[in-house]
């Protein structure tokens, strides 16, 4: 097995939205924000090489909206799904799986493309299966007005309409090598991949734990439909990434791609952060 952090750029949101009723005194000092509050976010992929299989973990934002979308958050930074794709030696058409955590839209975004004549909205990866899990997939096509606009159609309804869909249901995992733990906090049914590396246990935390900054319990997104179940999934990850020693991978984090625990007397805080790399 060989995993590739997938970098597909940065955008801007809200400082307050991302860290919720935290002051704002306490989470600048982590990210500091911009004249209007903005404050850069990674969107980090996974991309998993196991056998025959080359995995593809969330699609960042993708390409195709138009420039007054992309205006309201400030998309930066050199990279693009494809090219740390290619960068990395593949192709899209190498792929074979590609798996959403959930579909809000700096999620699944670069999962549909727009056709070379613009007129059609095809999948980015011809090849593959595209993998959610039916929960999810209902809440995001029914979605409630909290979440409407991350919950966009032209995101969601092609990878139907492809027949690439498939679902992942409880206990029965599509991989030898990565297991799901299911959340509902952030959204219904969000997946986080477990990732069995060389015995070794790779977390990859979507919007569960957004940034290494997202650590402490209370430092919750105001974007999370419900904060409190947030909490608690987020001790119980916590707990158990301490004691399986495993390493926590940030699709958000704008600096820290990853980290380990320990324990303190302040509860469960980072031992160290940096590059996937330093951690393998």
């Amino acid at each position: 097995m060989k995993i590739h952090i997938i970098d597909t750029g940065f955008f801007k949101l809200d400082g307050g939205a991302m860290f919720g009723v935290v002051p704002k005194s306490l989470w600048n000092k982590q990210n500091p924000a911009d004249e209007k509050n903005l404050c850069s976010w990674a969107m980090r992929c996974l991309l998993i090489e196991d056998d025959s299989q080359l995995i593809l973990v969330d699609t960042g934002l993708g390409d195709k909206q138009d420039e007054k979308f992309f205006g309201y958050y400030d998309l930066h930074g050199d990279a693009t799904l494809l090219s740390s794709i290619h960068k990395a030696g593949f192709s899209p058409e190498e792929i074979t799986d590609v798996v959403l955590t959930h579909l809000h839209f700096d999620h699944v975004g670069g999962a549909i493309s727009r056709s070379t004549g613009q007129q059609e909205l095809v999948p980015t990866f011809p090849n593959a299966t595209y993998w959610s899990n039916e929960a999810h997939w209902n809440w995001a096509n029914d979605p409630n007005p909290r979440e409407k606009a991350s919950f966009l159609k032209e995101n969601i309804l092609p990878i139907e309409a492809s027949g690439q869909l498939k679902f992942i249901y409880p206990h029965h995992t599509p991989f030898a090598n990565i297991d799901f733990i299911c959340v509902d906090g952030h959204t219904e049914q969000m997946m986080l991949p477990v990732i069995n590396y060389k015995g070794q246990k790779i977390i990859y935390a979507a919007d569960l734990i957004p940034s290494s900054y997202h650590i402490s319990l209370p430092w919750l997104m105001s974007y999370d439909v419900r904060p409190l179940e947030t909490m608690k999934e987020k001790k119980d990850l916590l707990s158990m990434a301490l004691n399986d020693q495993a390493i926590l991978i940030f699709e958000h984090d704008p600096v820290y791609e990853a980290a380990i625990l320990e324990a303190t007397n302040k509860g469960i805080r980072i031992k160290e952060r940096g590059p996937l790399d330093l951690f393998l």
